[in-house]
């Protein structure tokens, strides 16, 4: 097999990898990779590296060819494939924006949005087919905070409430006049 043997590092390199390699605040992917160069640039083979640091020796291998090609930047993660959205940035975005109107302006019975109202509102209106989770989870990737309950201090959300509530109950019984 051959010996693969890492380039002569520059100074600013050197400095660098050291670092990362002694950091107790970096995460630890980028200083277990920055022992291995670390190590690599002291004259040790990949077996002796990969014993003393507990890892296979395609690992070791694979980061320091990694390092011989793109340096410092080259033992950082690169970008993985996954899952493509399910919903496409316009729709993420009329999710926000109709979360945020305020429902009568849209001519809706009613004053405040829940999850079940919005997500029917986009699926009938906006033919958006989207669950409440989701809804939730778009709304608080953006910063927004649902409202979850809603209190009896403060106004009213309908402006009609007086009216609608009619009087008191008989079974309450009246507080006696003070003297």
């Amino acid at each position: 097999m051959r010996q693969l043997r890492l380039r002569a590092l520059a100074d600013a390199e050197q400095v660098a990898i050291e670092r990362l390699a002694h950091s107790r605040t970096a995460p630890a992917r980028q200083v277990e990779r920055a022992r291995i160069i670390w190590h690599a640039s002291r004259g040790e083979d990949v077996a002796r590296i990969a014993a003393q640091l507990g890892l296979a020796a395609h690992t070791v291998r694979v980061w320091i060819h990694r390092f011989q090609v793109a340096g410092l930047d080259g033992l950082a993660d690169r970008g993985r494939t996954g899952r493509p959205p399910t919903y496409a940035p316009e729709q993420v975005a009329t999710v926000i924006a109709t979360a945020l109107t305020d429902p009568k302006t849209l001519d809706l019975p009613f004053a405040s949005w829940t999850l079940d109202r919005l997500a029917a509102y986009l699926n009938e209106q906006e033919g958006i087919a989207i669950k409440r989770s989701r809804i939730d989870e778009i709304l608080l990737a953006e910063g927004l905070r649902w409202r979850r309950h809603e209190t009896w201090f403060g106004e009213r959300v309908d402006p009609a409430f007086a009216e609608k509530r009619g009087e008191s109950r008989r079974s309450t019984p009246r507080r006696p006049k003070a003297a």
